[in-house]
């Protein structure tokens, strides 16, 4: 069944079945996954079983599975795609997250069809377009503020097509779809799941008279995504599912994160649930049953690099985790001294317990995170004081002494807590036991409305005690506990205080479980697929670069038929042969380092010698120049493609040709 506009969905990420099948236990109303190929994970794939298996576990509590199909593909692909979309809709997914137009113009089975975030989606035009070529969802860019959201929820029929919206994770810089420094450099195209990360390397910066603004800082490196206190700005701007980042993540991760954001959505719907005010009106779970949590989440206690709520409420110059790209804990304690094995430490809160096991780190003089990885941890004589062995060498431990800070940023206990089971789902259900002319009966009623009944054929005999039979009967029946059930309400409706031995009350229930398990996977009904309007949508654009990702004939066709007069070939296809942008973001580095001619205006004897002149990025032989275009407030960063990069492509072609128009070919031209 689509999402519904009332409905608020939790979106999960899974690496593999077990992690998907734990984000549906603690939450999640979908989960998306990665197939056997074509996902923009490159190593998180999955076989066809592996997602049939998911999907049986997710419907059963009416949660979406969505599979990654969002790189872009060369025409000798597409085949291969076809044939694995029908495979994965066979196996029971619901949903298909892409990215390559061409995938439109091919026998695709009735799945419903959601557009990547790598569609580049930011702008209402582009939203509606989406909407109208058969997009049920569409996966806003993460740049975007909150009026800007609302302007493209706006131009959309809700009723038609969803706004999906990241709220946690690790950030990509650039606007989605649109870096190629990876491919530049490496010939490992983002766009093809296979991105080297060039924006968490450390660069120097240097200005237009080679002098040096910053060495060695990962100025293209994001913290990380936290969306926790935009949740209802969100809804009210149009958002419907909430996605969280991370199909490379762990367990632990999706565990405790899906947890995180199914308390606070949970939170959101009781509030909302008797709301009368018609602009914010009632709101509910987009998937079925309760979720218990037998841990407390925290987002801290998962690797990030700090948090950012980025654009959303407007532009803001805390965004960058420019000192270090990796994970720098949470604050710990202060090192009272050092041995020749050890560390002697005083956490801020005395209450605090360290384990072997667990992983340190602090900043040294150059600011570079350094991690302490702890073999054994000891409680001192003195309150409060530990001592701790650490697994390395001590003299490795650059400017580690008495006052330096250290963080945790892996707490074993945590780690431990979440490797049991932390969570349960269950579907309420209603209980009707009573007896008949041949025995008895058990119906159970779910939440949504399915029924499933069970007979027991017996000969009747009267309880000796009937106060406690009553309650020996109701016990027996409310036993649940293996299942996805719970019970809400018990009616037993028996003409006579009549006894039925345990072991029938058991199979009666057991029998009565497995018909309404059986009812509800006959019920579950797949989101359909969107028709495409007719006659076809204008692309709002009638010209398209390399940025278009344009990467095979089908998908130039696409364009094609719907207006756009020239279409230029993917940056993958090598015939971008200069200098270009190979990245557009949002992020600043001028306005992260106090340069931006805008932040001097109005500033007395600085206002005027501003001037967004380009900067250099310098790692190693690597260069790459920052433009800035400060109509829109966006930086490009230029470079072009190496040699060793554009030799291979030769090689590549030879085996597989592919032809591409920088102007519309005439007809019949291949």
């Amino acid at each position: 069944m689509s999402l519904l506009s009332h409905q608020i969905e939790l979106l999960a990420p899974a690496r593999d079945a077990d992690i998907g099948i734990a984000a549906i236990h603690h939450g999640a109303d979908a989960v998306y996954i990665g197939a056997p190929a074509f996902g923009a994970r490159a190593s998180a794939t999955n076989t066809v079983r592996d997602i049939e298996r998911l999907c049986r576990e997710a419907h059963r509590f009416n949660s979406r599975i969505f599979i990654t199909l969002n790189t872009i593909l060369r025409d000798d692909e597409l085949e291969g795609a076809r044939q694995m979309a029908w495979d994965v809709y066979n196996a029971g997914a619901d949903v298909l997250i892409v990215q390559d137009m061409g995938l439109l113009e091919i026998d695709l089975p009735p799945i419903q069809l959601h557009a990547s975030t790598q569609t580049d989606i930011r702008t209402p035009e582009k939203a509606r377009f989406l909407q109208d070529v058969g997009f049920s969802q569409i996966v806003l860019a993460r740049e975007l503020t909150l009026p800007q959201i609302r302007d493209i929820h706006q131009a959309l029929d809700a009723e038609r097509c969803k706004l999906e919206f990241f709220v946690h994770g690790a950030l990509c810089v650039a606007y989605s779809g649109q870096c190629y420094i990876s491919h530049a450099h490496t010939g490992r195209s983002a766009n093809r799941g296979d991105c080297s990360q060039a924006c968490r390397l450390p660069y120097h910066v240097t200005d237009s008279q080679g002098r040096f603004i910053a060495h060695d800082k990962h100025v293209l490196s994001m913290k990380d995504n936290n969306q926790s206190d935009n949740l209802e700005a969100l809804i009210d701007a149009g958002v419907r599912s909430f996605k969280i980042e991370g199909r490379y993540k762990d367990m632990a991760y999706v565990k405790n994160i899906t947890a995180h954001y199914r308390v606070l959505i949970d939170e959101l719907l009781e509030a909302r649930e008797h709301s009368t005010d018609p602009m914010r009106p009632p709101l509910s779970r987009a998937s079925s049953g309760q979720t218990t949590l037998f841990f407390t989440p925290d987002p801290n206690q998962n690797f990030n690099r700090e948090f950012t709520d980025y654009f959303v409420q407007g532009r803001k110059e805390d965004i960058g985790a420019f000192d270090s790209p990796k994970n720098p804990g949470i604050a710990l304690g202060e090192v009272l001294a050092t041995g020749p094995n050890w560390i002697e430490l005083q956490p801020f809160d005395k209450a605090a317990v360290l384990h072997n096991g667990d992983g340190l780190c602090y900043y040294d003089l150059h600011k570079e995170l350094v991690g302490v990885a702890i073999n054994r941890a000891e409680a001192t004589a003195k309150k409060g004081v530990w001592r701790v062995f650490p697994k390395d060498p001590m003299a490795g431990f650059k400017d580690l002494r008495a006052g330096t800070v250290l963080n945790r940023n892996r707490d074993m206990d945590w780690v431990r807590g979440l490797e049991k089971t932390s969570s349960e789902r269950r579907i309420g259900v209603w209980l009707a036991f009573a007896d008949t002319a041949q025995g008895f009966s058990l119906t159970l009623t779910d939440e949504e409305g399915n029924s499933a009944s069970a007979f027991l054929s017996c000969d009747k005999a009267l309880a000796k005690d009937p106060v406690r039979n009553d309650a020996s009967l109701r016990e027996h029946l409310g036993k649940f506990g293996a299942t996805a059930f719970e019970v809400l309400n018990q009616q037993v409706s028996l003409s006579q205080p009549w006894f039925v031995p345990a072991s029938s009350l058991n199979a009666l229930r057991r029998e009565a479980v497995q018909n309404l398990e059986r009812v509800r996977e006959q019920a579950y009904q797949r989101p359909s697929r969107a028709h495409a309007v007719e006659p076809p949508a204008s692309y709002p654009e009638d010209t398209l670069t390399y940025l278009a990702n344009v990467y095979n004939d089908k998908a130039r066709s696409f364009y094609a038929k719907h207006g756009v007069q020239m279409v230029a070939a993917a940056y993958e296809s090598h015939e971008e042969l200069g200098e270009v942008s190979l990245m557009i973001t949002k992020h600043c580095v001028r306005f992260s380092m106090s340069l931006c001619p805008k932040q001097a205006k109005g500033v007395t004897g600085v206002q005027g010698t501003v001037k967004a002149e380009p900067l250099t990025l310098i790692n190693g032989s690597e260069k790459l120049t920052l433009r800035f275009d400060c109509k829109p407030c966006e930086m490009h960063v230029v470079g072009h493609m190496k040699k060793s990069v554009l030799n291979q492509r030769v090689r590549d072609m030879a085996e597989t040709p592919m032809t591409f128009y920088k102007t519309r070919p005439t007809a019949g031209a291949r």
